[in-house]
């Protein structure tokens, strides 16, 4: 992703900084227009805000002080999604206490930060795949379980810069390099298994260049599929997202789609998220259910909805894409995965407390 640098001049001039860390700390912030900016707590000597901290009422932006140069780096709030702040050792800005953090094992990744990525799981099972163009920056990032050899969650952006419609359909289905080689998914786990290699994030919302239209044919973007379910139900959704791009809901779309492959709890009850005795060509594990998490994003407006399907060989074709949706939260309660973490907590709360099936069209 290419990082761009915004010099926003005079900050100071409209107000005076009210607070300030002193200490050396790692900056990360993400701009509306999806880049990514990040300082290392090396070159860090201080940060002041301009009205408070972002999300705070009344706050308009903040100035970093860096070793390396001899003026301050401003940013206006107004044009950034969210910025993390950490000593190095974990600690996070106490506006945002589930934020995803700095460990010695993401110590150099700095797409977590970004709105669309759920809290990264930490164990030592786990890897992290980031597909990106020059062009078009990030095209998705995905978690996958070594243990399970299984997508947990692909996620990504939907905005202006990166919809566009230039290509067709590749279809070059291949291995993920990225992931280790021993427990990654294979051309051979399904040939001939009877289901098909369902896409997280589809092929169709990235068409914008070749190389970007390929990058969603990761088999680490897959995930085993009933094609009655992967051409019916799901594939309503895949559409009904598209329509929300293109709408006016939004400046940004935040996408996380994904199958259960841990256990899910449901009206309290906690079961297997998989079929236990059904394995894809008795490799890669088979979903019980399919489900997605949106949010979107206008000026400082955010709405998010969850949606959540059965996945069975059976089109469904009289289940509605409005009895399937849920709020953030109870999205939360049925995977145990922490969605749009990155949020301030007090928006993060309230976007994902609520559902707005009006907002949605639904």
């Amino acid at each position: 992703m290419r990082k761009m640098i915004f010099a926003l001049l005079g900050i100071a001039a409209v107000m005076s900084a009210t607070a300030a860390v002193k200490k050396a700390v790692n900056i990360t912030i993400v701009l509306k227009n999806a880049s990514t900016v990040r300082y290392e707590k090396a070159d860090v000597d201080s940060v002041e805000y301009v009205g408070g901290k972002f999300g705070e009422t009344g706050a308009i932006g903040m100035k970093i002080y860096t070793k390396s140069s001899s003026y301050s780096h401003d940013y206006l709030y107004s044009q950034m999604t969210s910025v993390t702040i950490d000593s190095g050792g974990g600690e996070v800005d106490p506006n945002n206490v589930n934020a995803n953090r700095w460990t010695e094992k993401y110590n150099d990744e700095q797409y977590m930060y970004s709105l669309e990525w759920p809290r990264v799981n930490e164990d030592d099972n786990t890897s992290y795949s980031v597909k990106s163009t020059p062009d078009y920056g990030v095209t998705l990032s995905l978690e996958w379980s070594n243990t399970l050899i299984a997508n947990r969650w692909t996620c990504y952006q939907m905005h202006n810069g990166n919809s566009a419609k230039n290509v067709t359909r590749q279809d070059n289905f291949q291995e993920d390099p990225d992931l280790p080689a021993a427990t990654r998914s294979k051309l051979s786990d399904y040939s001939g298994s009877g289901f098909s290699r369902g896409h997280l994030c589809p092929s169709a919302d990235r068409l914008a260049s070749r190389d970007q239209n390929s990058q969603t044919f990761y088999l680490s973007n897959m995930q085993p599929q009933w094609q009655s379910h992967n051409a019916g139900l799901w594939e309503s959704i895949e559409s009904k997202v598209r329509a929300w791009n293109v709408g006016s809901l939004r400046d940004t779309l935040y996408v996380v789609k994904a199958a259960t492959i841990d256990d899910v709890t449901i009206g309290g009850t906690k079961s297997s998220g998989v079929y236990e005795n059904q394995k894809c060509n008795g490799r890669l594990p088979v979903a019980k259910y399919f489900y997605c998490a949106v949010l979107a994003v206008k000026g400082s407006q955010y709405h998010a909805i969850g949606i959540w399907t059965t996945h069975s060989d059976d089109a469904q074709s009289s289940t509605t894409i409005r009895s399937c949706a849920i709020t953030i939260d109870e999205l939360e309660r049925r995977t145990g995965i922490d969605f749009f973490c990155n949020l301030p907590d007090d928006i993060e709360a309230a976007v994902e407390s609520s559902l707005d099936l009006d907002f949605w069209g639904l």
